[in-house]
């Protein structure tokens, strides 16, 4: 099964994740969330798999042009539906492979994920 990158392509973590997958000579797919919406389905089997915690990224610049409003609804209980509205408050990558869901880039970890 193909690994499957989801981000935004100016993001530098993804931009480091590709890199690695070309340098290793390994196919995947990359999913841009901006022109393909996640839906509801997919983003809380993320949520189930790695937490909402991870998912967050409140270092992002979407975070910090959030109302105080919507801040307050993703630290509460709604951050599916302030995600769904903001991917680019998602960590990234998110990386699916083999049922499996990891969420940030580090290269050690991926070659244990894909045994190199």
């Amino acid at each position: 099964m193909t690994p499957v990158i989801y981000g935004i392509p100016n993001c530098d973590s993804i931009k480091k994740a590709r890199r690695w997958f070309e340098s290793e000579g390994l196919e995947y797919l990359f999913v841009d969330f901006r022109k393909t919406a996640l839906s509801q389905t997919q983003l809380s089997q993320w949520v189930a798999a790695v937490g909402e915690k991870t998912l967050l990224n409140k270092r992002s610049t979407t975070w910090k042009n959030l109302s105080e409003q919507e801040r307050g609804e993703a630290e509460n209980g709604n951050v599916e539906s302030i995600l769904l509205k903001h991917p680019t408050l998602i960590k990234r990558p998110v990386l699916e492979h083999n049922g499996e869901t990891a969420v940030g880039f580090n290269a050690t970890d991926y070659a244990a994920r894909f045994g190199k």
